[in-house]
């Protein structure tokens, strides 16, 4: 049998206790170090089945720990300057999305992981969820060109919208959660972002003057498909439609029915944020008569995993990356090609204007 990988996490909040709690799991890992500035390491041990130790940096843990891969879930723009140190260390590294904040700073992490010859996973929650594959390969039947509609809007107070204004310290709402809605739409269409537009809003005068708590992005594809994506922050948010996801092809369309994880209450739930329910498949095709010849097909999707139970999953693709050596590249190319769109968006909506990702050019 193989010996375990031994892990250090870096960042102890949310995701950081998801995903350490999943290493602590299973047997494909040891977990042998926590590293945070604050207390949170502390709280985060004492809920683990053992103690590990903890440091304040991840220098110091790797210097004593000998990890053999590192798990970043710090703020984002945290993320380049942590990972390139675990390279430089020998260490494999999983690191919560975005993979950086600038294009540039992403790419060179995968040029470093790849001349390093280490494993770089980035964590696309949605990508391990069974009923968002299915959702994603149901779109890919309804024909081109596809028209994808997706938001996450979250009406936050207390902690959640203290987490959300540290946040808005490194990246905007569109960009740090849109990266995940946009990977849909790139698998969902298989073609290549052409152009992205945005509008945003400042509707808080808790956050920076530069900064935005609300923006919808809408984006164009190689093959005339179009989407938009959406997502606001904030005690203001509303709860009306806060959780759409639907995509409208030539031959019909399928939508995310999230009546429990999209009700009243559940905007600011991590848990509801990965929550499908059902799907609901219509076909577009009619009859001599005009009418539609068969009824919508309803998924139901209820057995599904938690939000804890798909920090697990990932942790099993990576270990299996390290393990069996996979090809990451495809992966990391998408990872980059999703953070270009949505940072493109942010530059769209503050120069008011469309940007175009295969050259920068204005449209008039």
């Amino acid at each position: 049998m193989t010996e375990p990988l031994r892990l250090v996490v870096v960042g102890c909040g949310n995701m950081g206790r998801a995903h350490a709690q999943a290493y602590a799991a299973l047997p494909e890992f040891t977990l042998c170090g926590l590293v945070s500035r604050g207390t949170s390491k502390h709280q985060l041990n004492a809920l683990l089945p053992e103690p590990v130790p903890c440091y304040e940096d991840l220098k110091t843990a790797i210097s004593d720990a000998r990890p053999d891969a590192v798990c970043i879930a710090t703020w984002p723009d945290s993320h380049e300057t942590l990972a390139l140190t675990a390279l430089a260390a020998g260490c494999h590294v999983f690191i919560e999305k975005p993979l950086a904040t600038t294009v540039t700073g992403a790419k060179r992490l995968v040029a470093t992981s790849q001349l390093a010859g280490k494993k770089l996973v980035v964590g696309y929650i949605l990508r391990h969820h069974p009923a968002w594959q299915q959702f994603i390969a149901r779109a890919r039947n309804l024909g081109k060109p596809l028209v994808m509609r997706m938001n996450l809007n979250q009406q936050s107070s207390g902690s959640a919208w203290q987490t959300h204004r540290q946040l808005m310290a490194s990246l905007s709402p569109i960009v740090d959660c849109g990266v995940h809605y946009l990977d849909v739409m790139c698998q969902m269409t298989d073609a290549e972002p052409v152009s992205v537009s945005a509008i945003g809003a400042r509707l808080s005068d808790e956050i920076s003057t530069s900064q935005y708590n609300y923006g919808q992005l809408q984006v164009r594809f190689s093959d005339g498909s179009v989407g938009w994506y959406e997502a606001g922050w904030g005690p203001m948010m509303s709860q009306t439609a806060f959780f759409i996801k639907d995509v409208i092809g030539p031959r019909g369309s399928v939508s995310i029915v999230a009546r429990e994880a999209g009700g009243e209450g559940q905007s600011a739930s991590v848990e509801a944020h990965t929550r499908t329910e059902s799907l609901r498949v219509h076909a577009s095709l009619l009859n001599e008569q005009g009418e539609f010849t068969r009824q919508d097909e309803w998924i139901d999707t209820g057995d599904e995993p938690d939000h804890d139970a798909l920090c697990v999953r990932q942790q099993q693709f990576f270990a299996r990356a390290i393990g069996e050596n996979l090809n990451l590249l495809p992966h990391l190319q998408q990872a980059i090609d999703s953070l270009a769109v949505v940072l493109a968006a942010d530059r769209a909506m503050r120069e008011q204007r469309t940007v175009w990702l295969n050259g920068d050019r204005h449209q008039e």
